[in-house]
């Protein structure tokens, strides 16, 4: 009767194991390879694309570190001040279109672009910022090569997790704003889990961590903003989220601006969608956005 109950038992374990590491799997293939995003017009406003803005652009395309080729829209304007936009997971280069005229109107060249994986880039794995900052230093490399002297950020969501890494390896970056970023990764994934599936995090998070920084080739723990965002000053931050955010909790955005040294900057706006603080108010949130660049760059 002993030896039944411990082959039941070891039975149950290998069973539970296979059912957390499955699950694992999955969870954390979303990461690696999201499915691309449907436009929402009430998210990034601009469904159709930079044509819908009327304004003077050209089709880019430039290359990072992995030789993967990174294809974009630059927004030409007659100064040496240059913005770089970066969309979030699963999303595209038309994410950050509704902050396009603004900016362009105040004197900026503006860079938007599909991270790799994502939009008319080329493939490979999406890790959540660890592989992409590279392509945001590329995205400054390509605008250096042009002539732009002071090159800005401007990130959402992972776009923004990104940016901040980007801006904390490269010291080109004079000044960043970020929108609805993450302040560490296991803590998302383990807020989603919860809300969405009900699911602890334990195991089942752990091993989703596990699972994606082995197939990722590279530490999920070290994707943590908040980690890095100290490491920036003396040049400037400006982070912005929303109160009600329903994708990225607000604590989020408040941990990252704790985290951060002075130069900084916080706008909490009043809304209940994740990085909707432009359409809680596009007059407030442009002016924000633009006195900022306009004091650092």
């Amino acid at each position: 009767m002993t030896k039944k109950i411990i082959i039941a038992c070891i039975l149950i374990i290998v069973v539970l194991g296979a059912i957390v590491f499955g699950a694992a799997w999955h969870f954390s293939n979303q990461l690696i390879n999201p499915k691309p995003y449907t436009c929402q017009v009430d998210h990034f406003v601009y469904c159709g694309g930079i044509s819908e803005l009327t304004i003077p652009y050209q089709d880019i395309e430039f290359t990072n570190d992995a030789k993967l080729t990174l294809r974009g829209w630059f927004v030409p304007a007659n100064s040496k001040k240059a913005i770089v936009m970066v969309h979030g997971i699963t999303a595209d280069r038309r994410e950050g279109l509704r902050w396009v005229k603004a900016l362009h109107n105040a004197g900026y060249n503006l860079l938007l672009f599909d991270l790799r994986n994502h939009g008319k880039s080329d493939k490979a794995k999406t890790g959540m910022g660890y592989y992409e900052k590279d392509d945001v230093i590329a995205a400054v490399n390509f605008l250096q090569s042009k002539g732009f002297t002071s090159i800005g950020v401007f990130g959402v969501s992972m776009g923004a997790s990104t940016a901040i890494q980007a801006m904390a390896k490269d010291e080109r970056i004079k000044a960043g704003v970020f929108e609805a970023a993450f302040a560490n990764l296991g803590d998302l994934l383990s807020e989603i889990a919860k809300r969405d599936f009900g699911l602890p995090r334990f195991p089942i998070i752990n091993a989703v961590m596990w699972v994606y920084s082995m197939r990722l080739g590279a530490d999920a723990h070290a994707i943590n903003p908040e980690d890095f965002i100290g490491s920036i000053s003396p040049r400037p931050v400006f982070v912005i989220h929303c109160d009600g955010d329903n994708y990225i909790a607000y604590h989020h955005g408040q941990r990252i601006f704790a985290n951060a040294k002075e130069p900084k900057l916080m706008w909490t706006a009043h809304c209940n969608m994740h990085a909707r603080a432009w359409q809680s108010n596009p007059m407030e949130a442009e002016k924000r956005v633009v006195d900022f660049y306009n004091k650092y760059m």
